[in-house]
């Protein structure tokens, strides 16, 4: 080989081994940065599920913080309570604030500020208010039926909802409160006779609670006048998807009766006011099944 051919071969391998060390290089930064990414993300998340833990510790503290003393306290919890949850059922829940309760408490807003120290606290301190609707009361006894004893709670439960509705759009999972506990040791109470496992009775409280807030959310919605109002523009948009053959079961239905009867059909169910009782004893009934198959 002569020396000009060896030259360029070895300039050729050292261009190699350059490109290739490059490549790694750039991997490994690639690697490195990901890496560094990934924990940034961790600590992020470490972090807000911290302020998380102590917005929902600081909200608790509400119910045993001691509140401003004077000779005669201008102000109380209930009062506060009451006042929100008037603004809420007048205006919505955006329209709660602590800027127009102190306005309507006819207090400056700082002086809330010795009884809740945030939005959140003042959120939780309204929906333990409306957990006190659906508490029942210490004159009225629970059934010892356990059937009878989980229907006074769900329609306590579910008329509360219907006078406050702004209480679904409410904080997902808010801090629990005294009345909150009251509900689930009276929903306890409720089941306390019947002859199985812990785990199962929670089961049945759980499920008859969401029953009710899945049907609440719907009878809210169902309530909004613009399901009436938008009647025409939705027979429409059905109608349309009902001719490309996708929905063989509706079409059926609406060759039979006509597409404005079916859907009327679907509104009137939606809104009576017998639907809650009604599916709320075929769900107890196959409680009640289940319960007698296991024995």
């Amino acid at each position: 080989m002569k020396k000009e051919q060896l030259g360029e071969a070895l300039r050729d391998m050292v261009i190699e081994k350059l490109t290739e060390k490059k490549a790694q290089t750039e991997r490994s930064l690639a690697e490195s940065e990901k890496s560094t990414a990934k924990a940034r993300f961790k600590a992020q998340m470490k972090a807000e599920a911290i302020d998380a833990i102590t917005e929902e510790l600081n909200a608790l503290d509400l119910w045993t913080r001691v509140p401003p003393q004077s000779r005669r306290p201008r102000l109380s919890r209930e009062d506060l309570a009451a006042t929100a949850m008037r603004i809420a059922d007048a205006d919505g829940l955006d329209a709660l604030s602590m800027r127009r309760l102190a306005t309507e408490l006819e207090v400056g807003t700082m002086t809330l500020y010795h009884y809740v120290r945030t939005k959140d606290e003042l959120l939780t301190l309204v929906n333990d208010a409306v957990m006190g609707e659906v508490v029942v009361p210490s004159h009225m006894p629970i059934p010892k039926d356990w059937r009878a004893a989980l229907t006074l709670i769900a329609t306590r439960t579910r008329a509360a909802f219907v006078k406050h509705p702004w209480t679904l759009d409410s904080n997902d999972d808010p801090p629990i409160g005294p009345n909150s506990v009251r509900h689930f040791d009276q929903s306890l109470e409720a089941v306390a006779a019947l002859d199985i496992p812990l785990a199962d009775k929670f089961d049945i409280i759980s499920l008859v609670d969401e029953y009710v807030i899945g049907f609440s959310r719907s009878e809210r919605n169902a309530r909004r006048s613009d399901a009436i109002d938008n009647e025409d523009d939705m027979i429409d948009y059905v109608s349309v998807l009902i001719d490309t053959g996708a929905f063989p079961h509706l079409a059926a239905l609406t060759d039979e009766m006509g597409l404005r009867s079916l859907w009327q059909k679907v509104y009137s169910s939606l809104r009576d006011e017998k639907r809650f009782a009604r599916n709320l004893g075929r769900l107890l009934d196959g409680i009640e099944a289940s319960l007698r198959a296991a024995d």
